[in-house]
């Protein structure tokens, strides 16, 4: 799978777990997560190439308890491993 369409899945994976997305022009300074007045963003800077945007959603997911009970592509499983209980 081709890592645009890697990213795209993994955008519409944290739309399904609540977050609003913004993709912008952040003169390439990342973006990433927080939260305004109680709703969940993920900032994506489009001056980053796609792996790297791809690289910072995957973080979010990976720090996000539920995106393993979502119905992933396999390539995109992959890169966001279940947590193993302690």
């Amino acid at each position: 799978m081709h890592t645009a369409d890697l990213l795209d899945h993994a955008l519409r994976a944290a739309e399904r777990l609540g977050y609003k997305i913004r993709q912008e022009w952040l003169g390439g300074s990342g973006g990433g997560d927080c939260e305004i007045q109680g709703q969940k963003w993920i900032f994506v800077d489009l001056a980053l190439s796609p792996p790297d945007q791809l690289q910072l959603v995957v973080e979010v997911l990976r720090r996000e308890p539920r995106a393993t009970t979502l119905d992933l592509t396999p390539s995109l499983k992959r890169l966001i491993p279940e947590k193993k209980a302690a």
